[in-house]
């Protein structure tokens, strides 16, 4: 995989820097490096570069915030917050506000990784298994951290023997299927955006090298679609993995989730 990534003057300035003390602070406990202009790859320098822009943006934007006199971009971003927010009660509940933070965190990260790929000069970490994969595990460990929260250790595990509907007589059978199915869900969500992500950048990379400047523009365009589209479904299994981990106790209870009331409400 690292044979395919191509040389980014932004990485190779990010190595000429910290490369010799990353290097040496991972030497006692057994990294070496081949090539000490490659101490630190791609996708951490691009994961980094996020970071700092955020920073400054959060930094830049915070002094200028006003709920009297709100800015245009203040507006623009209120209206995408509350967007998520109101998707976010639909399937979770009152309780949405309190994983906010995650969500649209998680959505805007992989949304700008996207994006910032199609930068000349730049390439989208989120082309690299790894970054997909921390992001996959976070939401992973997040939603079940989240799920033992709400309803407590033993009736968080029981749900995994005995799922809300499910008799105890279907334990043995259900025990595995659901431990192999919410497993499934770390390998379903880094792959199946590093798998667009790396596949766009591939494409448009080939054209490139045959017909360089105007033939990739298309692909690049399909790329901002299909970037957008990936961001808002990783928000969207996690949204959906959130409420199945904090309302299985109201299910298991005969209570009606949010998606459920809404629905009785509307049909009264």
């Amino acid at each position: 995989m690292e044979k395919l990534e191509h040389s980014l003057w932004i990485v190779d300035l990010a190595n000429a820097i910290f490369g010799p003390l990353v290097a040496a602070l991972l030497a006692p406990l057994g990294f070496t490096f081949a090539d000490p202009a490659k101490v630190i790859p791609n996708y951490i320098v691009m994961c980094a570069l996020l970071v700092i822009l955020f920073a400054v943006l959060g930094l830049f934007l915070r002094p200028r915030l006003s709920v009297e006199n709100p800015g245009k971009l203040q507006i623009v971003l209120e209206s995408l917050a509350d967007a998520v927010l109101q998707l976010m009660r639909h399937n979770i509940g009152p309780s949405a506000p309190r994983y906010f933070p995650l969500v649209a965190g998680i959505g805007l990260f992989i949304l700008t990784a996207n994006m910032i790929g199609k930068i000349p000069g730049l390439m989208s970490p989120t082309a690299s298994i790894n970054t997909t994969l921390g992001c996959a595990i976070t939401v992973w460990l997040y939603y079940h951290w989240q799920g033992v929260r709400a309803q407590g250790i033993g009736r968080y595990l029981l749900h995994f023997a005995a799922p809300p509907g499910a008799p105890l007589l279907m334990a043995p059978v259900m025990l595995p299927i659901e431990i192999i199915s919410h497993l499934s869900r770390v390998l379903s969500l880094s792959l199946r955006l590093f798998g667009n992500v790396f596949g766009e950048e591939m494409v448009v990379l080939i054209i490139a090298s045959i017909i360089p400047l105007i033939a990739p523009l298309p692909m690049s365009v399909l790329g901002v679609i299909t970037g957008t589209l990936q961001a808002f479904i990783f928000m969207l299994l996690t949204i959906i993995y959130l409420a199945g981990a904090v309302h299985v106790e109201h299910e298991e209870h005969g209570h009606d989730t949010p998606h459920e009331s809404s629905h009785a409400h509307a049909a009264a």
